[in-house]
C-alpha cells in the first residue's frame, strides 16, 4: 500500500499516512492522461480567430486585364488568394474547440496522475493547512519547511480565502479543493501538498 509522510505546518514530520490503493496505487494510463490534458486545453481555447475569404475582402470587382492576348495568366480578380491583399483560401473562423470526455475516462486520468505522484513520492500530506492571516511570506515559508521546492498544487478540503490569497502571488503555486481537482494542474505540478482532511475527501469521492 502506498504511503506518504505526514507533516505539520512547521515542516516537522509527525508520522506516515497510508494512501488508498484504489486511487494512489493503480498502474498509470498515459494515453488517458494525455486525452484529459488535451481536452482541458481545448476547452480553454477562446476560438476567436478570424480571417477574410476572397468573398469578404474589399475590392477586386474588376477583371485586372483582358482574358487573352496579354501574355499574362488569366485573372478574374485582384482579391484572389494568390494576389497580395487577396483573401485567405481556407480562412479560420470563430468556433468552439470544447468537447466532452467520458466521466470514467476523466476519473481514470485523475487516478493515474495521483498514482504517478505517489509512486514518485511527490505527495506531501499536512495535518492541517490553515493561515490565521493573509501572508504570502509565511505561506512561502511553510512550503519551504515541507521541502516543496517547485511547482505545487495545494489541496484543501474547502475554499480557504486566507490560504488562497496567501498563495496566489507565489509563482508556480496553485490552490484548489479536493472536489475540484484538475488533471492538467496535477500534471503541471511537481508536488501535491494535501491537507489531511482533503486527502480523506479525495479517497471518499474518487474511490
Amino acid at each position: 500500500m502506498p504511503k506518504a509522510n505526514l507533516y505539520d505546518m512547521a515542516g516537522k514530520q509527525i508520522g506516515e499516512i497510508e494512501l488508498s490503493e484504489a486511487i494512489f496505487g493503480i498502474e498509470p494510463n498515459q494515453a488517458v492522461v494525455h486525452e484529459a490534458v488535451k481536452n482541458h486545453l481545448g476547452n480553454c481555447r477562446q476560438g476567436t480567430q478570424s480571417a477574410l475569404t476572397r468573398a469578404e475582402v474589399s475590392g477586386g470587382g474588376r477583371k485586372p486585364w483582358r482574358q487573352k492576348g496579354t501574355g499574362h495568366a488569366r485573372q478574374g480578380s485582384t482579391r484572389a488568394p494568390q494576389w497580395t491583399h487577396g483573401g485567405i483560401v481556407f480562412a479560420p473562423k470563430p468556433r468552439s474547440y470544447s468537447y466532452v470526455v467520458n466521466k470514467k475516462v476523466k476519473r481514470l486520468a485523475l487516478k493515474s496522475v495521483l498514482s504517478a505522484k505517489a509512486g514518485e513520492e511527490k505527495i506531501i500530506v499536512v495535518d492541517s493547512i490553515k493561515m490565521d492571516e493573509i501572508k504570502t511570506k509565511a505561506f512561502k515559508g511553510f512550503l519551504d519547511a515541507v521541502k516543496c521546492d517547485g511547482k505545487a498544487v495545494v489541496i484543501t478540503p474547502e475554499v480557504n480565502q486566507n490560504v488562497v490569497k496567501s498563495a496566489r502571488n507565489i509563482p508556480g503555486v496553485v490552490t484548489t479543493t479536493a472536489r475540484m481537482l484538475s488533471v492538467y494542474d496535477l500534471v503541471n505540478a511537481k508536488y501535491l501538498v494535501v491537507d489531511r482532511a482533503a486527502l480523506a475527501t479525495i479517497e471518499e469521492v474518487y474511490a
